[in-house]
């Protein structure tokens, strides 16, 4: 494949459906998805303030850490418990604009509060960052792309072994190991 040809598949831009809370519907975050052409679809079913990509298989549950720190903590613990019982494959995004002692308190609590579970937190700044994150992540966990990276994670790891010098080495001495092992044996 020439170069040119791997730039022009590059820039295709990758679409999916996507299932929003209704209660994201007048959000920037949603209206940003519609702009990059995603197909958007709210749900009024979705736990409030959650973001689903159905193709790929990953949730996630948009909380403001001032929000957070600001409320009682078995509030927002429930909601997350409930995200996770639902959603298997989760992630808390939870937005502050700077992430100070107070918020990393917040996430350190929420992480040891969770630890074990399957969910992720992602601490980001804005929507642009959030979105970046949460499409990187469905993209790379959704099936074609996944199928794509396994290919090219074997087919590297197979160039490696047939083209280093120190896995040459290593198979030298391997085989040289092998015969000396061999011939004690007998």
């Amino acid at each position: 494949m020439a170069m040119d040809e791997r730039r022009g598949k590059e820039r295709v831009q990758w679409t999916t459906t996507i299932i929003i809370s209704s209660s994201l519907k007048s959000y920037e975050i949603a209206t940003a998805l519609e702009n990059r052409s995603h197909k958007v679809r709210y749900s009024d079913t979705l736990e409030s303030g959650s973001i689903v990509f159905s193709l790929s298989g990953v949730a996630f549950l948009l909380m403001d850490a001032k929000e957070c720190m600001t409320s009682a903590e078995e509030i927002f613990v429930t909601k997350i418990e409930k995200f996770i019982n639902i959603h298997q494959n989760s992630f808390l995004v939870l937005f502050a604009p700077l992430h100070g002692p107070e918020e990393w308190s917040l996430m350190f609590r929420i992480h040891q509060r969770f630890l074990g579970s399957n969910l992720r937190i992602l601490p980001v700044h804005n929507t642009v960052n959030a979105l970046d994150l949460m499409c990187t992540i469905a993209k790379t966990t959704s099936k074609p792309h996944i199928d794509s990276i396994c290919y090219r994670m074997i087919t590297t790891k197979a160039y490696i072994i047939e083209q280093s010098p120190v896995w040459r080495t290593l198979q030298k001495i391997k085989l040289s190991s092998d015969s000396v092992s061999a011939d004690s044996g007998e």
